[in-house]
């Protein structure tokens, strides 16, 4: 039987323009049927930051300034984001395969995720996105909209939404019944649209952005997978990072993530999703591993060559 990969792919695998993503999707499809020929089978997750407040902020601006079409609700831009990505990838996925002679599908799945409305994240928003406003026109579009604006960096206003824990994959059946086939899947995109859940499968959308790299471990727990993978800018994750006396880590237990992150060892919103991400897999899983690495080392880290292992 096959292994299953769930992969996290960072920011640096995608574009801030649609034309750079072409480029650089062509690179991550390259890992990724590396894998496939390894003789894995492969979920794919990613990342939508840079993308879903360039697709909000170009449905505001619009509206705001006489373009004539109206703004656009956040989990809207999150499931657009999630659909053009995913074509991207799985285009790019398609023409690698076909190039290396394997017959295997690839399929992008818009996907929903359920967060718990009273998700302690929705009393305090954190996450920026969108365009930066004046605070004068900040308070404004407050007052009419009920937007939540934070001052960022002395660079002007913008607007935070939550980033609430994911708690249940809607389209989870479907994925798995894809993977049973060996398709290829690209899937909670963005981290997933957020949504609760009113009644059942009553689902609406909510203003948030769900961090890729718990969605992808959540995937990976609920698929059973036998490792996570995230891919992020560097080969290994370090501790005392661009001090002196960095270090370096091939390996990790999951008491020694724990005390690193006591003792402050990695930034929030960079390396300590990732690393929390693969506490929370490797912790609830039975001989689950996960990897952290860069997407140009993925093979060598899964070969044990590189990367940083977290086990129990």
């Amino acid at each position: 039987m096959s292994k299953r990969l769930v992969i996290a792919l960072g920011g640096n695998a995608l574009g801030n323009t649609p034309q750079e993503q072409l480029q650089l999707v062509k690179n991550t499809a390259s890992t990724i049927v590396d894998l496939v020929e390894e003789g894995y089978d492969v979920v794919i997750g990613h990342g939508n930051g840079p993308q879903v407040g360039m697709v909000n902020l170009a449905f505001e601006y619009s509206a705001n300034n006489g373009g004539g079409t109206p703004a656009m609700p956040f989990p809207e831009c999150g499931a657009m984001t999630q659909g053009y990505i995913g074509y991207h990838l799985q285009q790019a996925v398609q023409r690698e395969l076909a190039a290396r002679g394997i017959n295997k599908p690839c399929a992008a799945i818009v996907t929903q995720v359920v967060v718990d409305k009273n998700d302690s994240a929705f009393q305090k928003p954190t996450k920026p996105v969108g365009m930066f406003y004046s605070k004068e026109d900040a308070e404004r579009i407050a007052s009419q909209t009920g937007y939540t604006f934070v001052e960022d960096a002395g660079r002007g206003y913008r607007r935070v939404v939550p980033s609430p824990i994911p708690a249940k994959i809607v389209e989870l059946p479907v994925v798995e019944q894809l993977l049973d086939m060996h398709t290829i899947v690209i899937t909670v995109g963005g981290g997933g649209i957020p949504v609760v859940e009113k009644t059942k499968g009553d689902y609406e959308g909510v203003a948030a952005v769900i961090d890729k790299d718990r969605a992808s471990a959540k995937l990976a727990l609920d698929l059973k997978a036998d490792m996570l993978v995230i891919l992020t800018a560097v080969e290994k994750v370090s501790i005392n990072f661009r001090k002196p006396d960095q270090q370096d880590l091939s390996s990790m237990s999951i008491a020694q993530a724990k005390q690193y992150i006591e003792e402050g060892h990695f930034a929030p919103g960079s390396m300590l999703p990732k690393v929390e991400s693969c506490i929370s897999f490797v912790e609830n899983t039975e001989g689950g591993k996960a990897l952290i690495t860069s997407l140009e080392k993925a093979k060598d880290a899964l070969r044990g060559q590189t990367g940083t292992l977290v086990t129990k």
